[in-house]
């Protein structure tokens, strides 16, 4: 079991801003992780009327860091072989049901794993007025990286949580 701390800090090797973000997105992980961590391939791929299984939640979370990485770090969106790789995990439902399920919970979590290894090295380049040029969407949005991974984190949050009522419902089906 992870150890989880409940004080912000700024993590080392980052700008302190930079640095704060990070240690809110590797607590927001740990706590994932700890969720999933010793579910089965049964649990992982169960359905509740049509949903999505907490397996496809999953690689979801990691999609969307993937995407969010291209989108802020690279200023483009994916490209035909990133999308055909993520495209289950991003648009989830029918899609995800056939293509992400049998496998075991340390599958999801490498997926996890990697995906935010790239994150954390991509953030050590960047400095904490990084966070908060301005850009701006060709539908006219203004947005700022802050807010791109404040994203990614809301995101984890709210399917968390919809991974925690599919988890205490496969429980008291037992």
């Amino acid at each position: 079991m992870a150890l989880i701390f409940y004080e912000v800090e700024s993590e080392k090797a980052f700008t302190s801003k930079i640095g704060e973000l990070v240690w809110m997105m590797n607590h927001v992980r740990s706590v994932t992780v700890e969720e999933v961590r010793y579910l089965t391939v049964e649990a992982l791929d169960q359905r509740e009327d049509g949903g999505n299984s907490i397996g496809a939640l999953l690689l979801h979370t990691a999609a969307i860091e993937y995407v969010h990485q291209v989108i802020s770090f690279e200023h483009r969106d994916l490209n035909e072989k990133e999308a055909e790789q993520w495209g289950a995990a991003l648009t989830l439902g029918e899609d995800a049901a056939e293509a992400i399920h049998s496998r075991p919970a340390s599958f999801y979590i490498k997926q996890l794993e990697d995906v935010r290894s790239g994150t954390l090295e991509r953030l050590k380049e960047k400095g904490d007025e990084w966070l908060f040029e301005q850009r701006t969407w060709p539908n006219g949005l203004v947005h700022n990286p802050y807010y791109l991974w404040f994203h990614v984190m809301e995101d984890e949050i709210n399917h968390r949580g919809q991974i925690r009522a599919l988890v205490r419902k496969s429980k008291s089906m037992n």
